[in-house]
C-alpha cells in the first residue's frame, strides 16, 4: 500500500510543479539536502530523481550545494513538505526556501528554473484561488492539532518542541553544524572553535541568538530557526551574484562576485576582473610557472603595488604567502601557493568601510578556490597605449609623495638629506626598500639626518672637504634628478660660482649648475669626489625666482658641525684631488641614496 501511495504522490508533485512553472507566482522550493561538494550533490540529486519529481540542484554559497523540490506555491510547498516528511521520503530537517536564497543551478544539467521565476504582483485576499488538491488524510507529525486547508498558508515553518528540535539537529552533518557555528560567529553570539561539536559554548550562543531574535531561549535551534540564521547570514551577499567561474587560461576555478566585477584583461601573471558598478572592487587571479624564487619575488612585487596597503599582517614560507592590508580607501587580501612548478592564487581588493560584505565574499572565494589544469601564458600580455614605467602587469606601482637625494655619512647607514624630504612623512624609505626614521633635523639650515630601522652596511661613505675650494672650479651634484625613475644616481656637472650666498652668507655656496628637484639633498662634490656641501631647494629672493642655472648648497663646515651635534663623526679630507668623470660616477653611486617620503 505504501509503494502505491508514493507512486501516486510523485505524479501529484509533477502536476503542481508544471502548474506553478506556468504561472511563476510567488514561487518557493522545499530544500531537502545539502552537500559540501558538487559531485556528492549531483549523486544525491540523481538518487532523489528516481522516486521524486521536480528535483533541482542549486549552489547555496559557502561551498555548499543544495537539493530542492519545486518550484511550488507556498501552500503547495507546505503540503509537499508535510507529506514527504510524514512518509519518510525526505529528511526531517527539510524546510521551505525562497528562490532568492538559491544561486547557480547544477541539476538537472543545463536547466535554469530560476530564470523563469519573475514574481507577479501580489493578489488581494479575495482574488486568491485555492489549490485544487484534496487534503491529506493524516495530520503532520510536527503539529498534531493543525487543520489541513487548501488555502495558501505562510511559508514560515511551524516551530518545533525542544525534543523535536534536538531530533532534527541530530540529523545534521558535522559540516552543517560547523556552518551554523560560522553563522553564529558572524552574528556575534559565538566565539568558540568551528568544530561542529555542540557544547556549552555553542548552546549558550544559540540561546543568545534566540533571545536576540524574539524566540524562546532553549539553546536548541529548531529547523525554522536554523533556516532563519542561515538566511540572515547569506543576506549580506545579496547583489554579489557569486558564481562558480572556471578560468582555463589561468587554471583556476572559484566563486567570483560577478555582480560587482567582470573580466577585464589578461596581464600575466594576473587575470584582472574589474569593477562594473558602484562597488569599487577588483579581483586578480594569479597564475604563472615558477619555483620558490618566483613565489617570493611575487610576494615582494605585490607589496609595491598601489592596491596593496602597507599596514596589515604578512606571512610567507617555502610554499605559500598571504598578504592583508587596509587603509582609508581599500582593504586587500592576497593568497598564493606553489605546487608542481606553478604559482597560483588570487587577490580581492574591496572598498574600505564594508568589512561585513568583504569578509564574506573573500571567505566564499577562498573556500571555493580550486586549481585546475593550465597556467597563464605570458604571451597573453597586451601592449597598448596605456603602457607606463610605473605599471607592473597593468597595475599601478605605489608611489611616494616625493623623493629627494641623500648620502651616507657613517658606516651604520646614517643618511644626510634635505629637511624638505622628511618634513611631513608617515613613512621614510632609503632606496625604496629600507625603512628609516628621523634622527635629527634643522629646518633653518635645511638639514636632516635619518637612520635606517634595520642594519645597513654602505659600500662607502662621504668624505667632507676641509680645504677651501677655488671659485670657478669644477663641481658635480650626485642625485636622483627624476626622483628615482632612472633607478641609479646620476651626476650633473657645473661650476662653483661663489663660496658665499648672494648676500654674503658664509654658510652657503652658490653654484652654476642645472640641477633638478630630485637632486635636492644630494652631495655637491669637488673634482676629487670630496663633499663640498649639500644641494638646497631652489630659492626665491625678494619675490623673484632665480635663473635655472643658479643653485645653492649648504657648506661642508656647517654640515660637519650639524653631524657632530647629532652624534655622527664625519670623515674628512684636506686636499683637493682629481677623479675622472667616469670614476666619479662610480664613486658617488656608492654613497648616494634615494630618500622617499610616503603619505
Amino acid at each position: 500500500m505504501k509503494r502505491v501511495f508514493v507512486a501516486v504522490f510523485s505524479v501529484f508533485i509533477v502536476t503542481i510543479g508544471l502548474t506553478q512553472q506556468a504561472s511563476a507566482q510567488d514561487s518557493v522550493f522545499v530544500q531537502i539536502e545539502a552537500q559540501p561538494s558538487l559531485n556528492a550533490a549531483e549523486d544525491r540529486a540523481r538518487d532523489y530523481t528516481v522516486y521524486l519529481a521536480d528535483v533541482n540542484g542549486f549552489y547555496l554559497g559557502s561551498g555548499w550545494y543544495g537539493i530542492a523540490l519545486g518550484p511550488y506555491t507556498p501552500a503547495d510547498a507546505e503540503f509537499v513538505l508535510r507529506e514527504l516528511r510524514r512518509n519518510g521520503r525526505i529528511p526531517e530537517d527539510s524546510y521551505i526556501v525562497e528562490p532568492r536564497r538559491l544561486r547557480q543551478q547544477f541539476w538537472p544539467i543545463g536547466a535554469n528554473v530560476l530564470a523563469n521565476l519573475t514574481p507577479a504582483a501580489p493578489q488581494s485576499p479575495t482574488e486568491q484561488t485555492p489549490v485544487a488538491i484534496p487534503a491529506p488524510t493524516e495530520a503532520p507529525t510536527e503539529t498534531p492539532t493543525e487543520t489541513i486547508v487548501v488555502e495558501p498558508t505562510p511559508t514560515i515553518e511551524p516551530d518545533e518542541t525542544p525534543s523535536q528540535a534536538r531530533a532534527s539537529e541530530r540529523l545534521l552533518s558535522r559540516d552543517e553544524k560547523k556552518e551554523l557555528q560560522v553563522a553564529m560567529k558572524w552574528a556575534g553570539t559565538y566565539a568558540g572553535a568551528i568544530d561542529g561539536a555542540y557544547g556549552k559554548g555553542t548552546r549558550r550562543a544559540m540561546s543568545v541568538w534566540q533571545a536576540q531574535n524574539g524566540y524562546e531561549a532553549t539553546g536548541i535551534l529548531t529547523t525554522a530557526q536554523r533556516a532563519a540564521l542561515l538566511t540572515a547570514y547569506n543576506e549580506i551577499l545579496e547583489g554579489m551574484d557569486l558564481q562558480l567561474v572556471r578560468d582555463d587560461a589561468a587554471g583556476i576555478q572559484m566563486q567570483l562576485p560577478l555582480g560587482v566585477v567582470d573580466f577585464g584583461k589578461f596581464e600575466p601573471p594576473f587575470v584582472q576582473y574589474n569593477a562594473t558598478g558602484d562597488v569599487d572592487a577588483q579581483v586578480l587571479l594569479i597564475s604563472q610557472s615558477g619555483d620558490r624564487d618566483t613565489l617570493h619575488g611575487l610576494y615582494d612585487i605585490i607589496q609595491t603595488l598601489e592596491i596593496m596597503p602597507l599596514e596589515g599582517p604578512r606571512e610567507k614560507n617555502k610554499t605559500f604567502f598571504t598578504l592583508s592590508g587596509s587603509n582609508d580607501t581599500i582593504h586587500t587580501e592576497v593568497f598564493a601557493d606553489l605546487r608542481n612548478g606553478e604559482v597560483k592564487g588570487f587577490a580581492l581588493v574591496w572598498p574600505a568601510g564594508d568589512e561585513a560584505r568583504r569578509s564574506r565574499v573573500f571567505g566564499e572565494m577562498k573556500t571555493s578556490y580550486q586549481r585546475i589544469s593550465g597556467v597563464l601564458d605570458p604571451s597573453l600580455a597586451s601592449f597598448g597605449d596605456d603602457q607606463a614605467i610605473d605599471l607592473i602587469s597593468g597595475l599601478a606601482l605605489r608611489k611616494p609623495r616625493l623623493s629627494r637625494s641623500g648620502f651616507f655619512v657613517d658606516t651604520q647607514g646614517a643618511v644626510l638629506t634635505s629637511a624638505e624630504a622628511v618634513g611631513t612623512c608617515s613613512r621614510i624609505t632609503l632606496d625604496n626598500d629600507t625603512e628609516a626614521q628621523i634622527a635629527s633635523v634643522d629646518t633653518a639650515l635645511g638639514l636632516a639626518l635619518v637612520t635606517p630601522t634595520t642594519a645597513m652596511a654602505p659600500i662607502d661613505v662621504a668624505r667632507f672637504q676641509t680645504a677651501v675650494p677655488r671659485i670657478q672650479s669644477d663641481i658635480a651634484v650626485a642625485g636622483f634628478p627624476y626622483e628615482g625613475v632612472l633607478g641609479a644616481p646620476s651626476l650633473t656637472f657645473g661650476k662653483l660660482a661663489d663660496i658665499r650666498g648672494l648676500r654674503g652668507e658664509d654658510e652657503l655656496n652658490r653654484l652654476a649648475i642645472y640641477a633638478q628637484s630630485g637632486d635636492v639633498g644630494g652631495p655637491v662634490l669637488d673634482s676629487g669626489g670630496a663633499v663640498l656641501g649639500k644641494l638646497l631647494p631652489k630659492r626665491v629672493v625678494n619675490g623673484q625666482t632665480l635663473p635655472d642655472e643658479v643653485s645653492f648648497s649648504i657648506d661642508s663646515d656647517v654640515i660637519a658641525e650639524f653631524l657632530t651635534t647629532s652624534g655622527v663623526t664625519p670623515q674628512t679630507v684636506d686636499q683637493i684631488g682629481y677623479v675622472a668623470p667616469e670614476d666619479m660616477t662610480r664613486l658617488a653611486a656608492n654613497f648616494t641614496v634615494l630618500v622617499s617620503c610616503w603619505e
